[in-house]
Formats: structure tokens, sequence, C-alpha cells
């Protein structure tokens, strides 16, 4: 599989090789009898496969803080290559950590839901590998392939480097493993030389195997990086010395290893951290007041959302281009006096508001019964996921980053009660009245064409005039703009001997009559007619006269 090829076997270090070999010997032994020695032995192959991974793990992490120093000496030349590092990393943790769900989901189908990794009772399992990996309801082994075929071709977009793309390409390999070419089967798939009716503990080792090809690809390609900046030879091998370093101690037991590291600290500071810096008269403000101890020579590496930050004191500085809340995760990485590196994850969260404004006129507190009213909310300093409000004679409702009120009882008062809720405390900040009006008489008007209304009182064409059917009738005084249906009106007609001659003409609703229109036709130019009796009914519902109008034929 991953060292089947001389030219990568050359460049491994002995314990790989030794590893490789162990593998290769338990795998044959297990083609001929699954006994207990055998599955102790993968155990002990697990083992060992867990340190190499740990160890090239912290080689793949030195070489990405020798790419930060780079960036932090030369951003402009290290930029994109620590992206690249970056980029790298974040997928190789992402197949690392599939690997990892995978082998917890083959322990809990052969020990059950309780099953654990680190403590695997039914070793001898042969059927649990086959239905994780295997069955075609859950096709995990195909997905595998398929993202070590994706993470290869990635790698393998950053390197120019020959000798890279080879190793590279043996590690990631997908091509069907077997011991001796007997073995394949006809059309036999890399997974299902892998895991057909494998002991759960032999797939389990399998696995571990895999993340230590994704690790060591990982380094293949951080190495690459690191030969494109001013690093030397030495400054290299002097990596891997340390690298070595680290090894032996991550071989101890974890639990000794926390007991005895130590870090090295030779500065402190107070710190005020409050929940919410913004405070509402009535609740209560709340604050943690630490003691944070560092070693000012050695600053801890910090990561926020995947990203490590350049600012050697910490500080997170990011441009807020939207409003709301917005949350971040992240962890802090200090290595101790022993070459243990502590980690420590953390999460926080921020609120950004839009800048507010508030402008009011004395005289305009009012709503309009039987519309929506647009209303505008806000609390200075709070955003709007916070802010809750309520109002009496009616309903308000939110609508988008706005609300709308619908006052019920004309003449009454509505009475809008705003709330917040910092730290789950619900508190009333404020509350405003306003009258709940009824609508003003609408004006009618003919329609001329799009957005042009004839009010009357000036020269209108005949020809314009004959093709007019329909009375129209609206508030649009530049605060409102709503349409009233027209329910019936008048026309009359006068005469050049005066009032003496008028015609009245009864409308069909909000149309023009026949007559009506019959009337028009024989009009001459200075003649004029008025429309009266308009009645028009609003979105309130209350049918109301409005004022005529005057219409003269040009």
């Amino acid at each position: 599989m991953a060292a089947g090829k001389n030219q990568s076997l050359a460049k491994m270090s002995p314990r790989q090789k030794m590893i490789n070999l162990m593998y290769i010997v338990l795998t044959a032994m297990l083609a001929l009898n699954v006994s207990n020695d055998v599955l102790n032995g993968f155990s002990q192959v697990e083992e060992g496969l867990k340190r190499s991974n740990r160890t090239i793990t912290s080689r793949n992490l030195l070489m990405m803080n020798k790419l930060q120093d780079f960036y932090n000496e030369h951003p402009a030349d290290g930029d994109s290559l620590l992206n690249m590092g970056n980029q790298v990393r974040d997928e190789a943790n992402e197949l690392y950590n599939f690997i990892d769900s995978l082998k917890n989901l083959i322990v809990k189908e052969a020990d059950g839901p309780e099953g654990k990794l680190d403590d695997i009772q039914n070793k001898e399992d042969l059927d649990a590998s086959t239905v994780i990996m295997l069955s075609p309801e859950k096709r995990l082994g195909t997905e595998l392939r398929m993202r070590f075929n994706q993470y290869k071709d990635f790698l393998l977009r950053y390197i120019d480097d020959p000798d890279k793309r080879k190793n590279i390409e043996a590690s990631l390999s997908t091509e069907p493993y077997n011991l001796n070419k007997g073995d394949i089967k006809p059309n036999m798939t890399w997974e299902e030389s892998l895991f057909e009716n494998m002991p759960c503990v032999a797939a389990i080792s399998l696995l571990t195997k895999l993340q230590n090809d994704v690790r060591y690809s990982e380094g293949e390609a951080l190495r690459h990086f690191l030969s494109m900046t001013n690093i030397s030879k030495d400054e290299l091998e002097d990596l891997e010395i340390k690298t070595i370093d680290v090894s032996n101690l991550i071989e101890k037991k974890e639990e000794e290893v926390k007991e005895k590291s130590e870090i090295k600290v030779n500065w402190m500071r107070a710190f005020v951290i409050p929940e919410s810096s913004v405070v509402m008269r009535g609740s209560k403000y709340k604050a943690q007041i630490v003691l944070a101890a560092i070693d000012s020579t050695q600053r801890p590496a910090v990561y926020v959302n995947g990203a490590r930050l350049s600012s050697r004191d910490g500080t997170y500085e990011v441009t807020t281009n939207a409003s709301g809340t917005f949350n971040y995760t992240g962890r802090i990485e200090v290595v101790g006096r022993d070459g243990q590196v502590f980690k420590r994850d953390f999460k926080s969260s921020y609120t950004v508001i839009d800048p507010v404004a508030t402008v009011s006129a004395t005289m305009m507190n009012v709503f309009y019964a039987g519309i929506d009213n647009p209303v505008s909310i806000s609390v200075p300093g709070l955003g709007s996921g916070t802010v809750s409000a309520s109002m009496t004679n009616g309903s308000l409702t939110k609508s988008g980053n706005g609300w709308v009120a619908r006052p019920a009882q004309v003449g009454a008062e509505c009475v809008v009660t705003v709330s917040v809720e910092i730290n789950g405390v619900k508190t009333n900040v404020g509350s405003t009245t306003f009258k709940a009006r009824k609508l003003p008489d609408p004006t009618p008007y003919i329609a001329l064409g799009q957005d042009i209304r004839y009010k009357g009182g000036k020269p209108i064409a005949k020809s314009t005039l004959m093709g007019v059917n329909q009375l129209h009738a609206a508030i649009d005084d530049g605060l409102l703009d709503i349409e009233f249906s027209v329910v019936s009106f008048e026309t009359i007609k006068m005469g050049s001997m005066g009032m003496g001659e008028a015609l009245n003409e009864v409308s069909a609703g909000s149309s023009f009559s026949e007559r009506q229109k019959a009337s028009f036709k024989n009009m001459r130019r200075g003649e004029r007619f008025f429309i009266s009796r308009v009645k028009a009914r609003g979105p309130d519902g209350v049918t109301r006269d409005i004022s005529p109008m005057e219409v003269i034929v040009n």
C-alpha cells in the first residue's frame, strides 16, 4: 500500500519500516489462523502506529510554525505559502477526523453502542468492518477511497517536485492491496481488499495506518513549502531532531506527562472579562476578574476559526460589514518546558449593531386605522434579536427589519411597549403612545396613464376624455398613498345657457355609464361638467362622501 515502492521505502525511517514489516507479517499470519496472539499483535501494531502518528503530527506542527515565522518576517512573500500551508493542514485534519469516525463506527458495530476505541472487546469480530465499510447502504469504504483520491489530487496541485509527487502518490495510492498476486479477485476494489472479512482490531490498525499516510503526505507538502522559504538545510535537520525529542515525550503516558509538565511564566497581568459591556438599568453587571500568566519570551500560538493570529499579543481584530451576532471558536497552543504542547479551546461571540438615529415629530405620533403602519423600533447598543414589542388597541408584528402596527378602534390610544432580553432577563425599556385616527378623505381622479392622475380644474383633451372608463379615488399627499374603491358618483353637465341646462347622470359603480359617455361626446371646447356625490370605501371598510371635481373639455 503506502510503502509499496522501493523509492518510498528507502526514505522511510527505521521505525516506520519496522511498523510496516510487523503489519505485513501479522496480516500473513491472519490468513492462516486468527489466534489471540495475532489479535494482540495487531493491538501492539496499533500502539506503534499511534505513536508514529503523534510524531509526524508534531513534526508537521513545527513546520507550520516555521511557515508562520517566515510570514511574520516577510509578509509579502510568506502570505501565499502560509495560506497554502493552512489549506493543506485543514484538508488533512478533515480526512484524519473522518477516518477517526470510521474507527468508532466499526468498534460500536462490534461491541455495541457503548463500545470504546481504546478498549475493544470483540477484537476477532469479522463482520463489523464489512458492515460499516462495504455495505451497499453505507458505502463508507467507497467514500473513504474517493476522499483519499481527492486529498491526493489536492496536494499534487501544490507540488512540482518529482520525488515528492511520487512519495505522495505512493502513500495515498488506492490500488487494491494484496500480499501476493493470487489474492486479487476480478474487479476487487481497494476498500474490499482492506476490509472484507477483516477482524475488528485489524481494521482499526489499517485505518490508523491510513491516518499515518495522511499525516506523512501532509508533511511532504509542508516540507515543500518550507523549501521555498529562506530556511537552510541545517534548520530542516534541526527540525527533525526536535520532532524526535517531542516523539520521545509523547510515548509516555499522557497522564504522567500532564503531571510532570510545566509551563514557564515570567509575566502576569489582571484581566476583567465582562459577560456584556452593555447593561440595561435594573439588570446585573457581571464580570470575571482573573490573573493571567504567560512566558513573554514565547508567545502562545492563537488560532481563530482555523487561522493563526499574526499579532504577538493575541489581539483578534475583524472588520464588521454587517449587523447581527457572530460566533467564533479557536484554540491556544503553548509549549511547556519539556516540549509538551498544551492546547486549550475557546469560543465567544460579538454583536454588531447599526448606527441608530431616532428622529420624531411631536404632532406625528399617530396611527391610521385599517392599514399597516410601518414602525421602526430599535434599542441603541443592542441587536434586533434581543428586542421585542407589544401594543394595546390592535396588533404589532415583526416584518423584515421593521414592525407593522394595525390599530383596532379609531380614537383610542395605542401604547407600544418595548422590551429587551439580556442574559435571560427580560426588561422593559420604554413605551410610546400613538393616537388611532381615521384615514383622511381621498381625492377623486381620472387615470390618464402610468402615474398620471387628472384631478380636475384644468382643460383635458376631448379625445383623452372619451378613452376614460372609470373614476378612481386615493390619498396621495406625499405621506400616504392609499387607494379607495369608488362606490358611485354623478356627473352634472353645464350647458351654455347656465344652470338651467344642467343634466345629471348616475354612474354604474366606479365606471362611467353609457349615457355619461354619450354626453361627453356632444361637448364642445370650453364646456365643463362636475363629478359630484362621490362615495368611496377605504381599506378600513368605511364608506364616505368625498369632494367633487370639475372637468373642463379642451
